[in-house]
């Protein structure tokens, strides 16, 4: 078992309390320089040609009235470009689903509507765009299928599972027969739509030619590692050829996992010109590559007339590529949320003619959870039992799947904080029973839950003898806070000022680090970073110690807090030195420790470790017009121990934000004729704005888990898991109305 961090290692100080995000300033300021704004000498600009079609064969391509533009330099496609790897798993990334991933350029084949063509090369972004709208191409198109619906015929079980990803586990009990003999029975399908990752920061690559030769690159990416591997594979660089960087990020949800195809591109350019080139997506490109795969699910219910489930069968299907099989985890949180005897749980793909899906924040859990959430809140009602009673009903202490308990669990103090918060008692359980003037008014609650993850992780940590502490690995911010957190937690660790401490993220020169996504961070690096400090501590005691006359002489090193930048004796805060005074006294200019950090496999043999959280929501339904407004969400968390509150609370409330896109406006609109998205901006896409979010809530249940030494399970997932389906549960107790298609839109209610 993991031993915890005692008081006595002063990592209660910092960690724990509110603080402001440490690279707040440059952001605010525009110091903070993202990836596409790099800036380097003869600096070439590239600009993206794409698809028309979505399936066929370019014939023909000509560029001659593209490159008679004063100012182009080139324009590359697949006829003139330099050759690079062959084999398709040269191109395989970290988190590559199986497959053959997209080469781009590669040959005369279209895949999808958007995929490259070519890139217009030229000594600025406007003339390249320009030039780009001029490059003409001719092609043998075939007739796309992208409707998910009218492929369910041709759904398959993916021979090949994804990497990482749990595929469901076996059957257990007889779900069918159980079904058909319980007396309460649900059974309904429910669809989500397409939805695509749309941060601020459009993807970017900048690689500027180094005097040498060698490349630094600047990528919008969730783990810089990722594209080193990425550049690597496919060019045949060596590690001292390419240094990746990308210290700040604008937004990736997950969409920023993978490499994108602007990085070949920007690098395929920079190795033929001999020049720093920079490749920047437009807005309507974005909607080229990775998003959230639209579901059809049916969840199937069987309970007793107490509520207590006696069958579950939870199947999923949704599209992936013709060129990879992408999968998620959808159904299994059925089986780990509710204690049921007969469980049945699967999932099948279905190939369409677009780019391959990708992670979107709390990937499988966002669409499998609406279905399996909603379809709780239909049993509710045809048991006639309060939402909440029934999940108590059916809660349980244990893992159904791996007969293992949790490392923690306070979902029942979850709905109870947050039922209290919310006033859930005075909800009237018939639905149109409540009502605002001349608005409906409906109380939805649903259950989440996120894997609590830990992934080997590194720390380099260095400190000088004028006390100040440098914390660095290569894992990026992605405007969660890591920044902020691993400066609490080296601060803590050798009793400095935040001030004192500088973090370093997002460069493959650091200590090594896993891509930042499934909430993992937080208890991987942070770790690794405690662990780093505690090495220094030690190094710097031992010279304390030895120092002449030192106080500290026969004391032992458990026996110490590091505060106020002195090494002191617990209780005797007289009895110390400070760091500056037995670094110099033992002739150390600097300090240095590197140290991993990794899952605790011991516990993981014993226990099985989850976020969970409960989502109480209001809204508000205009009778005549149909309009849906999310007036209260109130998201009750419980995720271990919370490094600083300021910080999740900004996770859960965008988390939140997110959930009621999903909810009510999201939606990536094909048209199956073309099988390209129509919707490909702002103005069409809608994501909610300022007028749309009202008041949300986030409490933060106590919670105490030891699967790590830090105690954390990480709040990046978990704040949208479950939202969607508060709020649909919450539509139907307004409305009487059941809306078991996302986004809930005014056509779905009138």
């Amino acid at each position: 078992m993991t031993k915890q961090i005692s008081p006595a290692a002063g990592l209660d100080r910092h960690v724990g309390s509110a603080r402001s995000r440490v690279d707040g300033p440059a952001k605010v300021t525009g110091l903070a320089k993202y990836a596409g704004e790099f800036a380097a000498p003869d600096l070439v600009h590239g600009y993206i040609v794409t698809s028309t079609i979505a399936r066929g064969r370019i014939t023909a391509i000509d560029s001659s009235a593209a490159e008679a533009v004063p100012g182009v330099i080139k324009v590359l496609t697949h006829e003139n470009r330099e050759k690079t790897a062959e084999k398709a798993k040269a191109y395989a990334d970290m988190v590559a689903p199986p497959g053959t991933p997209l080469r781009p350029l590669h040959d005369a084949n279209v895949l999808f509507s958007g995929q490259p063509v070519a890139l217009v090369l030229a000594e600025d972004f406007e003339t390249a765009r320009h030039a780009a709208a001029l490059v003409r191409v001719r092609y043998a198109a075939e007739a796309p299928e992208t409707d998910l619906a009218a492929l369910l015929p041709k759904a398959y079980d993916p021979p090949v599972k994804r990497d990482g990803i749990k595929p469901p586990p076996k059957a257990w009990g007889d779900a069918d027969t159980a079904f058909g003999a319980a007396p309460i029975r649900v059974e309904r399908e429910y669809r989500i739509a397409d939805e695509h990752h749309n941060p601020m920061e459009p993807h970017a690559s900048t690689v500027v030619v180094e005097p040498d030769g060698t490349y630094t690159v600047y990528d919008k990416i969730q783990g810089v590692a990722n594209s080193l591997m990425y550049l690597q594979g496919a060019f045949g660089l060596k590690d001292d050829e390419v240094r990746v960087l990308n210290p700040y990020f604008g937004g990736g949800f997950g969409g920023g996992l993978r490499p994108q195809f602007q990085l070949f591109l920007a690098m395929l350019a920079a190795r033929d010109l001999k020049r720093s080139v920079r490749v920047t997506l437009a807005r309507d490109q974005m909607w080229s590559f990775t998003y959230r795969p639209g579901y059809i699910q049916t969840v199937t219910l069987g309970a007793d007339e107490g509520g207590a489930l006696q069958a579950l069968k939870h199947h999923v299907v949704h599209g992936t590529s013709r060129y990879e099989d992408y999968q998620e985890n959808g159904v299994n949180w059925s089986g780990v949320l509710y204690g049921c005897d007969n469980v049945t749980l699967s999932y099948n793909l279905v190939q369409r003619d677009t780019a391959t899906p990708g992670d979107m924040r709390a990937p499988g859990a966002v669409s499998g959870m609406f279905g399996l959430e909603s379809a709780m809140d239909e049993l509710a009602y045809a048991t006639g039992q309060d939402p909440i009673a029934l999940r108590l009903v059916n809660y349980t202490d244990r893992d159904p799947v791996e007969d293992k308990p949790f490392g923690s669990k306070a979902l029942k103090a979850c709905f109870a904080q947050g039922a209290e918060r919310f006033g859930w008692s005075r909800r009237d359980p018939k639905p149109r029973s409540m009502r605002d003037g001349r608005e409906l008014v409906g109380w939805g609650v649903a259950t989440g839950i996120w894997e609590a993850l830990m992934m080997p992780s590194s720390v380099r940590a260095v400190l000088t003898s004028d006390g100040k502490l440098e914390l660095g690995n290569s894992t990026g911010d992605l405007g969660t806070g890591t920044y902020t957190i691993l400066t609490q937690i080296g601060a803590d660790a050798l009793g400095l000022p935040m001030e004192d401490v500088t973090t370093k993220l997002g460069d493959t020169k650091l200590a090594e680090a896993p891509v930042a996504g499934g909430s993992w961070t937080a208890a991987s690096s942070g770790t690794a970073a405690m662990k780093a400090c505690r090495n220094i501590a030690s190094q710097v005691f031992v010279l304390a110690r030895g120092m002449e006359n030192s106080p500290l002489a026969n004391v032992d090193f458990e026996r110490v807090v590091f505060t106020g930048g002195r090494i002191a004796v617990a209780g005797e805060p007289e009895r110390g030195v400070s760091i500056t005074e037995a670094m110099r006294a033992g002739g150390f200019d600097r300090i240095e420790a590197t140290e991993k950090a990794g899952p605790d496999t011991d516990f993981a043999k014993q226990y099985e470790c989850y976020t969970h959280s409960a989502i109480f929501a209001e809204v508000k339904v205009d009778e005549e017009l149909g309009q849906v407004r999310v007036t209260r969400v109130v998201s009750a968390i419980a995720a271990g121990k919370i490094l600083n509150p300021k910080t999740a609370r900004s996770q859960i409330v965008g988390a939140t934000v997110m959930g009621i896109g999903s909810a009510l406006h999201e939606e990536s609109m094909l048209d199956h004729r073309l099988g390209r998205y129509m919707n490909r901006n702002f103005g069409e896409y809608h994501v909610p704005a300022h007028a749309d979010i009202h008041d949300l809530d986030v409490i933060f249940v106590e919670e105490e888990d030891k699967a790590n030494p830090l105690g954390v399970k990480g709040v990046g997932e978990i704040g949208i898991v479950g939202t969607a389906a508060a709020i649909a549960n919450a539509v139907f107790h307004a409305t009487g109305k059941r809306v078991r298609e996302l986004p809930i839109t005014v056509d779905k209610l009138l």
